[in-house]
């Protein structure tokens, strides 16, 4: 299953504004995600361009199931800054989790051409590129049945690895720092 990214703070902004970022993903990650929630609302009404806030605030949806909302946050977010790649890849996540293997897999390609060096979109994009393997082989088995004892091996062996890439991504999900545009509108730095 793909990795969804977390904020690790590597911010060009105010120390005070990081400490504040820190607080919020901290309650993330301890599973305080209702609080989280609760603390982003007044810091999105203060600068509703931030990036960082809003991604903040996906994470905690995406960590709170509220799938909806958190794709709506992360796809308003990659509109406003194609430029950020970690919006595409939680994007993605949400994607993979229903399913949407194709539109993951877009949303993961762009995420690699917004930053070619971030390599949890790498690994998220092969995940995708696996499954929807194992879904294509799938079909060829069913549509040509006698088929079946060359393709079965092939699928089983991209079953298994689908298997264990499942426990991997969800025990350790990945860091990553969106870094605000520079000539983003209503970001404090």
């Amino acid at each position: 299953m793909p990795r969804a990214a977390l904020l690790a703070l590597a911010l060009s902004c105010g120390a005070a504004y990081a400490d504040d970022y820190a607080a919020v993903e901290k309650l993330i990650q301890s599973g305080q995600t209702a609080l989280a929630l609760e603390q982003l609302e007044p810091k999105i009404q203060q600068a509703p361009r931030d990036p960082q806030w809003r991604f903040l605030q996906g994470v905690a949806q995406m960590n709170a199931g509220q799938r909806d909302e958190a794709t709506a946050t992360f796809e308003k977010l990659v509109q406003e800054y194609p430029e950020l790649p970690e919006p595409y890849n939680n994007l993605a996540v949400l994607y993979a989790q229903n399913n949407q293997l194709e539109k993951a897999s877009r949303a993961l390609q762009d995420a690699v051409r917004a930053n070619p060096g971030y390599a949890t979109a790498y690994e998220n994009l092969g995940d995708i590129y696996i499954r929807l393997a194992e879904q294509s082989l799938s079909k060829a088995s069913s549509l040509a049945p006698a088929q079946q004892a060359r393709l079965q091996p092939k699928i089983s062996s991209l079953r298994l690895l689908v298997t264990r890439a499942q426990p991997a991504a969800a025990a350790a999900p990945a860091a990553a720092a969106p870094a605000a545009p520079a000539a983003a509108p209503d970001a404090k730095k």
